[in-house]
Protein backbone atom coordinates (compact mmCIF):
# COMPACT_ATOMS: atom_id res chain seq x y z
CA UNK A 1 0.00 0.00 0.00
CA UNK A 2 1.31 3.24 -0.91
CA UNK A 3 2.55 6.06 1.96
CA UNK A 4 0.06 8.37 2.93
CA UNK A 5 2.81 11.14 3.63
CA UNK A 6 4.55 12.12 0.95
CA UNK A 7 7.56 14.44 0.46
CA UNK A 8 5.40 17.64 1.89
CA UNK A 9 2.87 15.94 3.89
CA UNK A 10 -0.36 14.54 2.97
CA UNK A 11 -1.75 15.56 -0.38
CA UNK A 12 -4.60 14.62 -3.05
CA UNK A 13 -7.46 15.71 -4.44
CA UNK A 14 -9.70 16.79 -2.08
CA UNK A 15 -12.99 15.34 -0.90
CA UNK A 16 -11.61 12.30 -2.27
CA UNK A 17 -8.51 10.91 -1.16
CA UNK A 18 -7.90 13.66 1.51
CA UNK A 19 -11.17 13.81 3.07
CA UNK A 20 -12.79 15.68 6.69
CA UNK A 21 -12.91 11.79 7.78
CA UNK A 22 -9.23 11.38 7.13
CA UNK A 23 -8.40 14.77 8.59
CA UNK A 24 -10.27 14.39 11.70
CA UNK A 25 -8.08 11.20 11.79
CA UNK A 26 -4.95 12.44 11.07
CA UNK A 27 -5.29 15.17 13.94
CA UNK A 28 -6.89 13.06 16.47
CA UNK A 29 -3.61 10.55 15.80
CA UNK A 30 -0.94 13.35 15.56
CA UNK A 31 -2.16 14.42 19.22
CA UNK A 32 -1.69 10.79 20.29
CA UNK A 33 1.71 10.65 19.05
CA UNK A 34 2.78 14.18 19.67
CA UNK A 35 1.12 13.63 23.36
CA UNK A 36 0.01 17.18 22.92
CA UNK A 37 -3.52 16.70 25.09
CA UNK A 38 -3.76 19.00 26.87
CA UNK A 39 -1.90 21.27 24.37
CA UNK A 40 -2.62 23.68 21.61
CA UNK A 41 -2.43 23.40 18.07
CA UNK A 42 -1.84 26.63 15.45
CA UNK A 43 -4.39 25.75 12.03
CA UNK A 44 -3.31 27.76 8.33
CA UNK A 45 -4.47 27.24 4.85
CA UNK A 46 -4.01 28.66 1.92
CA UNK A 47 -7.36 29.89 -0.38
CA UNK A 48 -8.44 26.84 -2.15
CA UNK A 49 -12.29 26.26 -1.59
CA UNK A 50 -11.73 23.18 0.34
CA UNK A 51 -9.31 24.96 3.11
CA UNK A 52 -12.04 25.59 5.18
CA UNK A 53 -13.95 22.07 5.20
CA UNK A 54 -10.44 20.46 6.11
CA UNK A 55 -9.95 22.85 8.77
CA UNK A 56 -13.45 22.39 10.43
CA UNK A 57 -12.46 18.70 10.02
CA UNK A 58 -8.85 18.81 11.34
CA UNK A 59 -9.83 21.20 13.87
CA UNK A 60 -12.45 19.21 15.26
CA UNK A 61 -10.07 16.03 15.26
CA UNK A 62 -8.08 17.96 17.22
CA UNK A 63 -10.38 18.99 19.81
CA UNK A 64 -12.38 15.44 20.31
CA UNK A 65 -8.47 14.47 21.67
CA UNK A 66 -8.58 17.09 24.26
CA UNK A 67 -6.09 20.09 22.01
CA UNK A 68 -7.28 23.44 22.00
CA UNK A 69 -6.95 24.80 18.71
CA UNK A 70 -6.00 28.67 17.22
CA UNK A 71 -7.52 29.31 13.73
CA UNK A 72 -4.59 31.26 12.31
CA UNK A 73 -6.54 31.34 8.65
CA UNK A 74 -5.29 32.09 5.58
CA UNK A 75 -1.71 32.30 5.90
CA UNK A 76 1.61 30.97 4.38
CA UNK A 77 2.96 28.02 5.69
CA UNK A 78 6.28 29.59 7.15
CA UNK A 79 4.08 31.61 9.11
CA UNK A 80 3.24 28.98 11.17
CA UNK A 81 6.74 28.11 11.95
CA UNK A 82 7.06 31.31 13.36
CA UNK A 83 3.46 31.88 15.69
CA UNK A 84 4.08 28.35 16.94
CA UNK A 85 7.12 29.70 18.47
CA UNK A 86 5.32 32.96 18.85
CA UNK A 87 2.75 31.92 20.97
CA UNK A 88 4.73 28.68 22.66
CA UNK A 89 2.13 26.32 21.38
CA UNK A 90 2.40 22.56 20.96
CA UNK A 91 1.88 21.92 17.27
CA UNK A 92 1.33 23.03 13.94
CA UNK A 93 -0.96 22.27 10.86
CA UNK A 94 -0.84 23.82 7.70
CA UNK A 95 -3.77 22.86 5.29
CA UNK A 96 -2.11 23.34 1.71
CA UNK A 97 -0.82 21.98 -1.66
CA UNK A 98 1.56 24.49 -2.37
CA UNK A 99 1.52 24.96 -6.55
CA UNK A 100 -0.96 22.09 -7.05
CA UNK A 101 -4.09 22.97 -9.17
CA UNK A 102 -7.27 23.85 -6.83
CA UNK A 103 -8.99 21.24 -6.69
CA UNK A 104 -6.00 18.92 -4.69
CA UNK A 105 -5.43 19.90 -0.55
CA UNK A 106 -2.86 19.19 1.80
CA UNK A 107 -1.95 18.62 5.78
CA UNK A 108 1.47 19.23 6.96
CA UNK A 109 2.24 18.85 10.61
CA UNK A 110 4.89 21.02 12.29
CA UNK A 111 6.23 20.43 15.74
CA UNK A 112 6.84 22.98 19.16
CA UNK A 113 9.90 24.37 17.27
CA UNK A 114 8.65 24.77 14.22
CA UNK A 115 9.99 22.62 12.19
CA UNK A 116 8.48 19.83 9.57
CA UNK A 117 7.81 16.68 11.38
CA UNK A 118 10.36 13.92 10.05
CA UNK A 119 9.56 11.17 8.66
CA UNK A 120 9.53 8.90 11.79
CA UNK A 121 7.23 11.09 12.64
CA UNK A 122 5.10 10.54 10.12
CA UNK A 123 5.46 7.28 10.10
CA UNK A 124 3.92 7.03 13.94
CA UNK A 125 1.08 9.00 12.93
CA UNK A 126 0.31 7.27 9.88
CA UNK A 127 0.49 3.69 12.22
CA UNK A 128 -2.05 5.02 14.29
CA UNK A 129 -4.38 5.98 11.67
CA UNK A 130 -5.46 2.12 12.61
CA UNK A 131 -5.07 2.01 16.26
CA UNK A 132 -8.09 2.61 18.88
CA UNK A 133 -8.08 6.19 20.46
CA UNK A 134 -9.85 6.15 23.65
CA UNK A 135 -12.15 9.80 23.94
CA UNK A 136 -10.64 12.53 25.66
CA UNK A 137 -11.74 13.71 29.12
CA UNK A 138 -11.22 16.79 28.03
CA UNK A 139 -12.66 18.68 24.81
CA UNK A 140 -10.42 20.99 23.40
CA UNK A 141 -11.80 24.75 22.56
CA UNK A 142 -11.42 26.05 19.32
CA UNK A 143 -10.75 29.87 18.81
CA UNK A 144 -9.55 32.55 15.76
CA UNK A 145 -6.25 33.59 16.48
CA UNK A 146 -6.21 37.44 16.01
CA UNK A 147 -4.66 38.81 13.74
CA UNK A 148 -2.23 36.35 12.71
CA UNK A 149 -1.53 37.38 9.10
CA UNK A 150 -0.67 41.34 10.11
CA UNK A 151 1.33 39.61 13.15
CA UNK A 152 3.87 37.61 10.51
CA UNK A 153 3.72 40.92 8.17
CA UNK A 154 5.09 42.75 11.20
CA UNK A 155 7.70 39.63 11.78
CA UNK A 156 9.20 40.09 8.49
CA UNK A 157 9.73 43.43 8.35
CA UNK A 158 11.35 43.88 12.01
CA UNK A 159 14.08 41.09 11.14
CA UNK A 160 15.07 42.85 8.20
CA UNK A 161 17.99 45.23 8.70
CA UNK A 162 16.40 48.59 6.10
CA UNK A 163 19.93 50.32 7.30
CA UNK A 164 21.43 47.51 4.84
CA UNK A 165 17.97 46.82 2.66
CA UNK A 166 16.59 49.09 0.57
CA UNK A 167 14.74 48.39 -1.98
CA UNK A 168 14.00 51.75 -3.15
CA UNK A 169 14.01 52.53 -6.72
CA UNK A 170 13.24 48.62 -7.35
CA UNK A 171 10.74 47.71 -9.20
CA UNK A 172 9.74 43.94 -8.39
CA UNK A 173 7.04 41.65 -9.58
CA UNK A 174 5.37 39.27 -7.58
CA UNK A 175 3.08 36.77 -8.64
CA UNK A 176 1.40 35.80 -5.70
CA UNK A 177 -0.61 33.33 -7.83
CA UNK A 178 -4.32 33.69 -5.97
CA UNK A 179 -2.90 32.33 -2.42
CA UNK A 180 -1.76 33.17 0.70
CA UNK A 181 1.21 35.30 0.13
CA UNK A 182 -1.25 37.68 -1.55
CA UNK A 183 -1.76 40.23 1.29
CA UNK A 184 1.75 39.96 2.55
CA UNK A 185 4.49 39.92 0.21
CA UNK A 186 3.81 43.31 -1.92
CA UNK A 187 2.97 44.53 1.63
CA UNK A 188 6.41 43.63 2.92
CA UNK A 189 7.98 44.56 -0.39
CA UNK A 190 6.59 47.73 -0.38
CA UNK A 191 7.42 48.80 2.95
CA UNK A 192 11.11 47.90 2.39
CA UNK A 193 10.38 50.76 -0.66
CA UNK A 194 10.18 48.72 -3.16
CA UNK A 195 7.76 49.53 -6.40
CA UNK A 196 5.86 47.07 -6.67
CA UNK A 197 4.29 45.00 -9.54
CA UNK A 198 1.60 42.91 -8.06
CA UNK A 199 0.11 39.92 -10.45
CA UNK A 200 -2.75 37.46 -9.29
CA UNK A 201 -2.87 39.01 -5.86
CA UNK A 202 -6.92 38.28 -4.91
CA UNK A 203 -7.44 35.42 -2.67
CA UNK A 204 -8.80 33.30 -4.90
CA UNK A 205 -8.74 29.64 -3.97
CA UNK A 206 -10.93 28.69 -7.77
CA UNK A 207 -7.56 30.11 -9.75
CA UNK A 208 -4.53 29.33 -7.25
CA UNK A 209 -2.27 28.43 -9.38
CA UNK A 210 -3.81 28.17 -12.97
CA UNK A 211 -2.12 29.91 -15.91
CA UNK A 212 0.09 31.65 -12.78
CA UNK A 213 2.87 30.81 -9.89
CA UNK A 214 5.92 29.08 -9.66
CA UNK A 215 4.96 26.59 -12.52
CA UNK A 216 3.76 29.14 -15.41
CA UNK A 217 6.43 32.29 -16.05
CA UNK A 218 4.56 33.39 -18.39
CA UNK A 219 2.98 36.49 -16.57
CA UNK A 220 6.17 37.31 -14.90
CA UNK A 221 8.16 37.09 -18.15
CA UNK A 222 5.65 39.72 -19.71
CA UNK A 223 5.08 41.76 -16.78
CA UNK A 224 9.31 42.23 -16.80
CA UNK A 225 9.29 42.78 -20.44
CA UNK A 226 6.60 45.84 -19.67
CA UNK A 227 7.94 47.08 -16.51
CA UNK A 228 11.43 45.86 -16.72
CA UNK A 229 14.65 47.98 -16.55
CA UNK A 230 14.60 51.39 -18.81
CA UNK A 231 18.37 52.21 -19.57
CA UNK A 232 18.48 55.41 -18.96
CA UNK A 233 17.04 54.84 -15.42
CA UNK A 234 18.50 53.65 -11.92
CA UNK A 235 15.45 51.55 -11.66
CA UNK A 236 15.66 47.69 -11.73
CA UNK A 237 13.20 45.51 -11.90
CA UNK A 238 13.22 41.90 -10.14
CA UNK A 239 10.57 38.75 -9.92
CA UNK A 240 8.93 36.34 -7.27
CA UNK A 241 6.44 34.14 -8.41
CA UNK A 242 4.85 32.26 -5.38
CA UNK A 243 2.58 28.84 -4.85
Amino acid sequence: MRPLFGTDGVRGPANRLLTPELAVALARAATQHMKTSPGRVIIGRDTRVSGPMLEAALAAGFASAGTDVCLAGIIPTPAISFLIKDERADLGAVISASHNPPEDNGIKFFDRRGMKLDVSAETAIESALGEEIAPSAHIGRIDDLEAAATRYAAFLTGVIDVDHVDFSGMRIVVDCAYGATARIAPHVLRHLGATVIALHDALDGDRINEACGSTCLDPVRHAMLEHGPISASPSTATATAFS
